[in-house]
């Protein structure tokens, strides 16, 4: 059975869409479970690698050759999995996923329904660092530093992410696959600036303009595809 296709803006857009390079960045922080869950769907449960605590980690991309264009993205993202089912497989709920460019975020929300806006959002680098500022509604969200470098590899591997599609829970199949990658313990050289709009404000809440992540990573030279959406 042949995969599905949509047209979003007078573009066919083929499934699975496949992102071919890219460069990534993430910070890990532990927070508060039930601070968490507030910030999340009743549709889904956060995960707890320890009692009371939950996983929250921002992602900042720079995708250059997409099937879905060369854009910039920003996303706070949860492990969770469907409310009621512990044994369900684990996966990414993404709180927010501000992109800048209108495409991307046409598909992205029609197609997975992932929660994109367009936003504005700047790269820049240096030899050992990547950094990201996003500002929505003329309002400074954040700005993230991330550590780069790294002459690791990561095959492709598959991977679940969670979304609403008007309302219904659904679950997304991706792949994921990189080199030049580094992972560093701990808060070494990541810098989170949270500034004065409502979504700083949570992010807060949570605890992170304090915390000290418990991880960062950098993909030089990322690769996946995005499958197709099911109705849970």
């Amino acid at each position: 059975m042949s995969e599905p296709s949509y047209v979003i803006q007078g573009q066919t857009v083929a499934i699975p869409a496949v992102v071919r390079d890219a460069s990534s960045g993430t910070a890990m922080y532990m927070v508060d479970a039930a601070a968490a869950q507030k910030l999340v769907p009743d549709a889904f449960e956060v995960a707890e690698p320890a009692p009371g605590q939950t996983q929250v980690t921002l992602v900042i991309v720079d995708y250059r050759d997409n099937d879905l264009g060369d854009y910039d993205e920003v996303g706070i993202v949860f492990f969770v999995r469907p409310a009621g089912q512990p044994d369900a497989e684990l996966g990414s709920y993404i709180y927010k996923l501000p992109v800048n460019q209108s495409f991307t975020c046409e598909a992205g929300f029609k197609i997975w329904g992932f929660p994109k806006t367009v936003e504005e959002i700047d790269f820049s680098y240096a030899d050992d660092s990547a950094t990201c500022k996003l500002v929505m509604g003329g309002k400074h969200v954040l700005t993230l530093t991330v550590p780069r470098g790294g002459d690791g590899s990561t095959p492709d591997s598959a991977a679940t992410g969670y979304t609403l599609i008007e309302g219904i829970p659904h679950q997304n199949e991706f792949t994921r696959g990189g080199e030049g990658e580094q992972t560093v313990p701990g808060g070494e050289g990541v810098v989170l600036e949270l500034g004065d709009h409502a979504i700083s404000d949570e992010l807060r809440s949570l605890g992170l303009e304090t915390a000290t992540p418990l991880l960062s990573a950098w993909t030089e030279h990322m690769r996946g595809s995005f499958g197709q959406s099911h109705k849970l």
